[in-house]
């Protein structure tokens, strides 16, 4: 209903529990995703999402699977919620003059994933150089002539020295490298997922008012969330090389989007932009579908009304 408040709070809400389930969920496909998406051509030690799983469990245990996974939990509630709820709010605001057109939903995905970087940047950034840490790790144990040589290795770092190093070297601008990058990813993945999500939806409503099973709404989620993430994919390859810090000695560095585009093109091919699309459309469709029952079942709601309510 366009004349419907909407609750700020409990939208944010919504928006950090579904992101916290759904994060860890899935969270070793993501993993499995970004190191699928770092191997440059003659350092490939992984052939597939299986493989990159099982190698990373043999050589840094079930837990090597979720480095990275603090950072992504402590940022990742505040990102969903301003994803979900600046979406809320965009639509609520373009409907008040009438139907919400397919253009107008577009548009509230545009504000909604424009708003997002700002968390989302520097949580990319630091998630990414934990995640591939395994990955440098292991290529410095099997592929060695990829090591430069007297190179001492190094210990896996933590969040904190990362965060400490950026800051420390280039300022807060440290933590927000790959920013064009990552609006390039999630503007044009929010105008396509919230107006595909919200008509799959409408296909399963209960009546012209009633809303939709929460099955509907999971599903659609799914749907939605894989189709954006897999006609994404080709920027999210080029902003995880961005942020990658750490390389092996015979792969590529990057100055900018046009330059890693140029040089992937150039040494790998058309489809190196297709890297891990597999992985982000597994880890996008259940972390959007649990998000939208989370959403739609009202949680946030629910326990706002436990509340004392302020009387005038």
């Amino acid at each position: 209903m366009a004349d419907k408040q909407i609750s700020l709070p409990a939208k944010l809400i919504n928006g950090g529990i579904a992101g916290l389930i759904g994060v860890t969920c899935v969270f070793p496909i993501d993993l499995a995703k970004t190191r699928l998406q770092n191997q440059q051509n003659g350092c490939r030690l992984y052939t597939s999402m299986s493989d990159c799983l099982i190698k990373t469990i043999r050589s840094e245990g079930y837990f090597g699977m979720y480095r990275g996974a603090a950072v992504n939990l402590t940022l990742v509630t505040p990102e969903k919620a301003i994803k979900l709820a600046a979406n809320d709010f965009f639509r609520h605001h373009l409907s008040k003059d009438g139907k919400l057109t397919l253009l107008k939903e577009m548009l509230a995905g545009c504000g909604a994933g424009t708003c997002q970087v700002i968390v989302t940047t520097p949580m990319e950034m630091l998630k990414i150089q934990l995640q591939d840490a395994g990955r440098i790790a292991a290529q410095r144990k099997l592929m060695p002539e990829t090591v430069a040589a007297g190179t001492v290795e190094a210990k896996s770092p933590t969040a904190m020295q990362i965060t400490r190093q950026l800051l420390k070297e280039k300022g807060i601008a440290g933590l927000y490298k790959g920013l064009g990058a990552t609006l390039l990813r999630d503007v044009p993945f929010s105008i396509i997922y919230f107006p595909l999500f919200a008509n799959l939806n409408n296909l399963g409503k209960r009546g012209s008012d009633g809303p939709a099973p929460f099955y509907v709404s999971f599903i659609s989620g799914c749907l939605a969330g894989s189709t954006a993430a897999v006609a994404v994919n080709p920027v999210d390859v080029i902003k995880t090389r961005l942020q990658s810090l750490t390389r092996g000695s015979t792969e590529d560095t990057y100055s900018g989007v046009t330059d890693c585009i140029r040089k992937i093109l150039r040494n790998e091919g058309p489809t190196a932009f297709l890297k891990g699309a597999y992985c982000r459309a597994l880890v996008i469709a259940p972390l959007f579908g649990i998000a939208q029952v989370v959403y739609f079942l009202g949680v946030g709601e629910f326990i706002l009304s436990f509340l004392p309510k302020k009387h005038d």
